[in-house]
């Protein structure tokens, strides 16, 4: 109960700036990292407790306009302090293994280097500032399509080559 007040509370602050209602879609999701052998399930699942300890916070905000247009937020907060950090969304929802998640979501599915890239997936890479506190904010002209984007996982290093230090199930959305 505590955490979920104070995870409230932490996402009302980190996204104070606030903003005007556009038609489209918007979803803003928080979560408390805990590991998958925790007693009680989280949405927020850390596999790599130095880089994402139990405890740390997540907040991810979406804003898809009418037309299509996507803008994802991360915040995060109780990392390890100064480590450059990669994210990116997944296709699937996390679970007890790091792979459960699946692969990075793609606008346009390929695996060579015009389908891998920021442009044709959503990035959120950053950099623990000396507190632990993150940010990154992806933007796209195109949607997720419904059911195919699951989790954001972040990964011990930014790019496309670090291993799965914690996911975050979110169900994104898209309008059509």
């Amino acid at each position: 109960m505590v955490a979920a007040v104070y995870t409230g509370a932490l996402a009302a602050a980190l996204f104070a700036t606030g903003t005007a209602s556009t038609p489209g879609f918007t979803l803003d999701a928080s979560g408390v990292f805990s590991p998958p052998s925790a007693t009680v399930a989280s949405k927020a699942v850390t596999y790599d407790q130095k880089l994402v300890p139990a405890g740390a916070l997540i907040n991810i905000r979406q804003q898809t306009k009418s037309g299509g247009a996507t803008t994802v937020e991360l915040r995060v907060a109780g990392l390890k302090a100064g480590h450059q950090y990669g994210a990116h969304i997944h296709q699937k929802a996390c679970g007890a293994k790091a792979d459960a998640a699946g692969k990075h979501y793609q606008d346009k599915t390929g695996t060579d280097a015009a389908h891998v890239n920021d442009k044709n997936e959503a990035w959120l890479d950053f950099k623990a500032d000396a507190n632990g506190i993150g940010h990154a904010t992806a933007r796209h002209d195109w949607a997720f399509r419904k059911g195919q984007a699951g989790s954001v996982v972040i990964h011990s290093e930014p790019g496309t080559k670090g291993a799965r230090a914690a996911c975050f199930s979110v169900a994104f959305g898209g309008t059509s």
